[in-house]
């Protein structure tokens, strides 16, 4: 991104502790407030004071290094809606991930109950592994009501909710079974980010994902990774987020070496490969990774004639959808394509339930004190699928797609799921 007063800018750290640089455009805001008009925290909570001030005027003021972060920048579901709002293209989410990790480091007590209960949030990478490995015990255990209740009273973390289920296979062991790639190419080649969830808790996900790209003629590589860190900037644990980054980028990059690009599932974690890496982060390939990353039904539409082959397709065994585009998805400009590629499936309707936040966020409408906003910033979202006439959501987003079903009681698909039922001819999962 860029302004017209690009080549007179100096970039300045908001955090000095970082890696890199603040990117151009930071000084450009001038105060129109689309950003705040776009921000669904500020549309629902008259004290949140809104992107602009979180940004732009707090880099401002704390420029002249006698301003402490305001605790509000906690009050940040990081969307990233603003980001894509802004017309002088200020990086917005940018300054809000810095101030947030600066926040956390300076003025949050370690000692206290929400330092440890972001900090688990944000780590839900290291819950997974270890939940995963008794998944029946543990869903027994967390999805006890009395469970629920100390959760909610002693760590903050919302009781509304159901805790999401440990697949009692995870995708990386299914993975391990089959003997991994069941393809092999010297030129069609992508390496699979999967991120957490996809991992311990939907599989069927990454399994749709790999079959998917098979079906194409891809050999597909699933290599060992950290979490994205989407939660970890959410949270302000930037220094987690700084570890696993280096991790997945040393990692990824080899295999970019051995000619592959990198696909992911869902839009959170290509978002912070694509864009949260190179931002935050100034690592040997940061840059060369997040320039062979992409979301996958993008990479099939851009690599092969996946509407083609849907539009081939006689009959898919599968239902109308209520479809929501994730903020992240919208952010990497995706927001159409799953309903562009699903009209090819003649029999098959997926209606968009629009534009609106699904107001989850990730971690941020786990936490107690965040979750009525959470519920009023979906509420848009709600009506739309109320008033749809399908009856199974679709989202590439697990937390949206936590919260669809939590607000409407809809089954939730991945769109992958849908693409693997029609080119496979298997039944889409229940």
């Amino acid at each position: 991104m860029s302004t017209d007063n690009e080549d007179d800018f100096e970039p300045i750290q908001v955090f000095p502790e970082g890696d890199a640089d603040l990117r151009p455009g930071a000084d450009s805001c001038y105060k129109c407030s689309t950003c705040d008009s776009s921000c669904p925290v500020a549309e629902v909570d008259d004290e949140f004071p809104g992107p602009k001030f979180q940004g732009p005027e707090q880099w401002r003021l704390t420029r002249k290094g006698d301003q402490e972060i305001d605790d509000s920048i906690m009050k940040c579901s990081n969307c990233m809606r603003c980001d894509g709002a802004c017309p002088s293209d200020v990086p917005l989410s940018q300054m809000h991930n810095t101030a947030r990790a600066k926040y956390v480091e300076e003025s949050m007590s370690k000692l206290s109950v929400e330092y440890w209960r972001n900090r688990l949030l944000a780590n839900y990478g290291t819950m997974a592994r270890f939940g995963s490995m008794f998944p029946r015990l543990t869903n027994a255990v967390m999805g006890n009501s009395l469970v629920q209740t100390i959760n909610d009273r002693f760590l903050g973390i919302t009781s509304e909710r159901e805790f999401p289920a440990f697949a009692t296979e995870t995708f990386r062991e299914w993975w391990a079974d089959r003997g991994g790639a069941a393809v092999e190419s010297e030129d069609r080649r992508v390496a699979y980010f999967h991120g957490d969830y996809a991992n311990y808790n939907t599989p069927e996900v990454g399994k749709a994902m790999v079959r998917v790209f098979e079906h194409f003629g891809y050999e597909v590589a699933v290599p060992e990774q950290r979490c994205s860190g989407t939660p970890m900037f959410a949270n302000g644990m930037l220094d987690d987020a700084r570890r696993a980054a280096r991790f997945n980028v040393e990692t990824f990059a080899d295999l970019v070496d051995d000619g592959y690009d990198i696909v992911c599932s869902c839009t959170s974690c290509s978002m912070a490969l694509r864009q949260e890496y190179p931002e935050l982060f100034d690592f040997d390939d940061t840059e060369r990774v997040s320039a062979h990353t992409y979301d996958a039904v993008e990479y099939l539409r851009i690599h092969e004639d996946l509407d083609g082959a849907l539009a081939a397709v006689d009959d898919v065994d599968a239902p109308d959808f209520a479809y929501h585009a994730p903020c992240h998805a919208r952010n990497q400009g995706l927001d159409g394509q799953t309903t562009a590629v699903l009209s090819n499936l003649g029999d098959v309707e997926t209606q968009d339930v629009g534009e609106s936040c699904s107001g989850i966020s990730g971690t941020y409408g786990w936490k107690s004190e965040n979750y009525e906003t959470s519920m009023a910033i979906g509420e848009e979202m709600f009506e739309h699928m109320a008033d749809a006439e399908p009856e199974t959501g679709l989202t590439e987003c697990p937390t949206c797609a936590m919260q669809m079903e939590h607000g409407s009681d809809y089954p939730v698909k991945h769109t992958l799921q849908v693409i693997e039922a029609a080119l496979t001819d298997r039944s889409l999962p229940v």
